[in-house]
């Protein structure tokens, strides 16, 4: 990595800031981050873009909302297998921020069908894509594009000091809304465990032991101690007159 200036530094930690700020879900992480990546490494169009190994397609979110449209998608679509940025990032598990010219000239990639048909469909010249997640199904990548001019070797620097905390922000984001999936289709039976004498906090912790939570996991996102979470279990066994945690979540949704 080159020498980064104190600038550089500063962007970085700024666009994390209001990334982490932005609310919980992928959705909110990637319209946060979309927005914020233009001021770190200028583009005209800046996405996250959620690709499907298997079936060779991709969900998008992008600034501008309008810059890249369903007949866009579909066009790209066409050309995924042989995208050299997926190529690098899927199939070789190359690391970091890559340019299309780190694989192919510029003089060379103008004259391919990819850019024809897609990239000078869009105005754009150059690319530059940014891996946060990349496994044997999935390859999830912020991607900088402009005209014009290529991205420099400070572009891609400074995108990778930025990469490793993205990354742990999608994954924990991706993780919280697993975990909501979780707890919407195994909720407690609150008016049941209420006439049971069971409280509102004892029904919070009953909801994380549903999503398999473990006691430290509860009180980490309860605020509280692992002990406190431990006497909220003795007084749940009691109550729903049950002797361990499988058990209590089973009589908690009415089995």
């Amino acid at each position: 990595m080159n020498a980064l200036q104190d600038r550089d530094w500063r962007a970085g930690f700024e666009l994390l800031h209001a990334v982490a700020e932005a609310g919980e879900g992928v959705d909110a992480l990637a319209r946060a981050a979309v927005a914020a990546l233009p001021a770190l490494v200028a583009s005209e169009i800046t996405s996250l873009s959620a690709c499907d190994l298997a079936s060779g397609h991709r969900h998008v979110v992008a600034t501008p909302a309008a810059a890249i449209g369903a007949q866009d998608l579909a066009c790209f679509d066409r050309y995924f297998r042989i995208h050299p940025l997926v190529r690098y990032h899927a199939d070789l598990r190359g690391p970091g921020a890559h340019r299309i010219s780190d694989s192919l000239p510029f003089s060379r990639f103008r004259h391919t069908e990819l850019y024809s048909e897609y990239y000078r469909r869009i105005g754009i010249d150059h690319v530059v894509a940014l891996p946060i997640h990349v496994d044997d199904t999935t390859l999830v990548s912020f991607v900088l594009n402009r005209r014009g001019r290529d991205f420099s070797d400070r572009d891609r620097d400074v995108l990778d000091l930025v990469r490793g905390p993205l990354s742990r922000l999608y994954l924990k984001a991706q993780a919280l809304e697993r975990v909501q999936t979780t707890l919407a289709a195994n909720t407690p039976d609150a008016e049941r465990l209420e006439a049971l004498g069971v409280t509102p906090r004892e029904t919070e912790v009953l909801r994380w032991l549903a999503a398999g939570k473990t006691d430290r996991e509860i009180a980490a996102l309860l605020s509280c101690s692992h002990r406190t979470v431990q006497k909220h279990l003795q007084r749940l066994y009691v109550k729903l007159g049950v002797e361990t945690r499988t058990a209590a979540v089973m009589r908690s949704l009415g089995a």
